[in-house]
């Protein structure tokens, strides 16, 4: 406040360290990562640095300083919105298959193709249930890509409607 440069940038620097850390912190415990961390700092700042006139030097700076970076951590995570950070590499083991498929579902799936034709069965288990691409399909069947696009594409609509005849 008296004009010393010096000073005043190495107080600057340790807010800059201590805003660092408790930003870091507020954010990790969002679960929002570390992306917006320097955003916060660098605004708190230059509020410092824009409101230093309205500091009453008579009363202690770290409260002053917390509020206002809180204030610019509370602003970060609004702008930033709902998005959350999740880790993606680990989802295979909650979205994987059940280890043992019910025995009902796959009678009544089979009962179910049992009403299709022999050719849109074969077609629908192979690209649907043995998961083969549509081109491997076809030259196996002597089709064209198309054809058993199309084949497929009635098959599951023939399902559908007979699934829906057994639930009624």
């Amino acid at each position: 406040m008296a004009g010393d440069e010096g000073v005043y940038r190495r107080l600057l620097e340790e807010i800059g360290r201590s805003a660092r850390a408790m930003a870091r912190a507020a954010f990790a415990r969002a679960r929002l990562g570390d992306a917006d961390v320097e955003d916060a700092v660098q605004e708190t700042l230059l509020a410092i640095h824009l409101k230093r006139h309205t500091w009453d030097p008579g009363q202690r700076l770290g409260p002053w300083v917390n509020a206002i970076l809180r204030h610019k951590i509370i602003d970060a995570m609004r702008r930033r919105g709902a998005r959350r950070l999740e880790p993606i590499e680990d989802f295979q083991d909650f979205l994987a298959a059940p280890a043992e498929e019910d025995p009902h579902a796959i009678s009544d799936a089979r009962k179910l193709m049992e009403a299709l034709a022999p050719r849109q069965r074969d077609i629908v288990s192979a690209i649907s249930l043995e998961g083969q691409s549509i081109a491997t399909t076809a030259q196996r069947l002597g089709m064209t890509e198309v054809a058993v696009r199309v084949a497929l594409h009635r098959a599951l609509k023939a399902l559908g409607a007979a699934w829906r005849r057994s639930v009624a």
